[in-house]
């Protein structure tokens, strides 16, 4: 493993079991501090291979020392498409996760399906609004948006994160919580994603990122000059910690 650190941001590279292990235990001891400090934690999911680097979530020891059942989950975005479908990233965290491990049903947030995107962004920001009213999700005294405790972020190939791609209008949203997408780069087109502030507002954020394809723009977050353009990954900048979970593949060009 190799680390570097800068302020509020770590940056590890690992082999890729160690990464699993090292992730696994990262989100465990920062559940633990959320159950036991206040009772619950809410985690952000994303699509990709995260699920995947999670896996070891499902082993002892940290199966067995995380609280299930105050776990909050939540998606960072998702594509627009029954929960069925192959492309939806709840699908994907139950299959690989969440029907694993006792979560309460009722605490788990899928977008309701059956809208338009449009329609499934705005009832989603209703019941995240709702959720801050109620407490369950903590407010940003600094940005007034929802701060989550958890946000574990993937990242693709050309810089995305959540739905937010480079170029792309949305990047610069600073209004809404959750918004749509209906021309998404990346197959399927209709898509809601939390914005900038929402993501950037959050108490931890973990980028976990696997693969050669990912390095130029690795490497380009992290290593980039302010004249060069800004992937939106290099825009993620949350108020707490970011720790970004490199294999030595995606970080070959470091």
């Amino acid at each position: 493993m190799a680390e570097t650190q800068k302020s509020n941001v770590v940056v590890e590279v690992f082999e890729e079991e160690e990464l699993a292990v090292s992730l696994a235990k990262y989100v465990a001891d920062i559940s633990n501090k959320f159950t036991s400090e206040r009772g619950a934690v809410t985690v952000c999911l994303s699509g990709g291979s995260l699920i995947s680097n999670l896996r070891k979530l499902l082993e002892p020891p940290y199966v067995d020392s995380i609280e299930w059942s105050k776990w909050h989950v939540f998606w960072l975005d998702e594509r627009v498409v029954p929960k069925t479908h192959e492309d939806s990233n709840y699908k994907l965290a139950y299959d690989g996760l969440l029907s694993k491990v006792p979560v309460p049903s009722c605490n788990v947030y899928a977008i309701n399906d059956t809208l338009s995107a449009e329609g499934a962004a705005d009832d989603y920001e209703t019941r995240l609004r709702q959720l801050v009213k109620n407490g369950v999700i903590a407010s940003s005294s600094v940005t007034g948006f929802p701060k989550f405790d958890l946000m574990l972020l993937g990242m693709g190939p050309d810089g995305h994160v959540a739905s937010l791609f480079p170029g792309h209008p949305l990047v610069k949203e600073n209004k809404r919580w959750v918004t749509f997408i209906k021309d998404s780069p990346k197959p399927p087109p209709e898509r809601i994603t939390f914005t900038f502030p929402v993501i950037n507002s959050t108490a931890y954020a973990a980028l976990v990122v696997t693969g050669a394809a990912e390095s130029v723009a690795v490497h380009s977050a992290l290593c980039g000059t302010q004249n060069s353009p800004k992937l939106p990954v290099a825009m993620v900048s949350p108020e707490g910690e970011l720790k970004w979970f490199l294999d030595k593949d995606a970080a070959s060009k470091l």
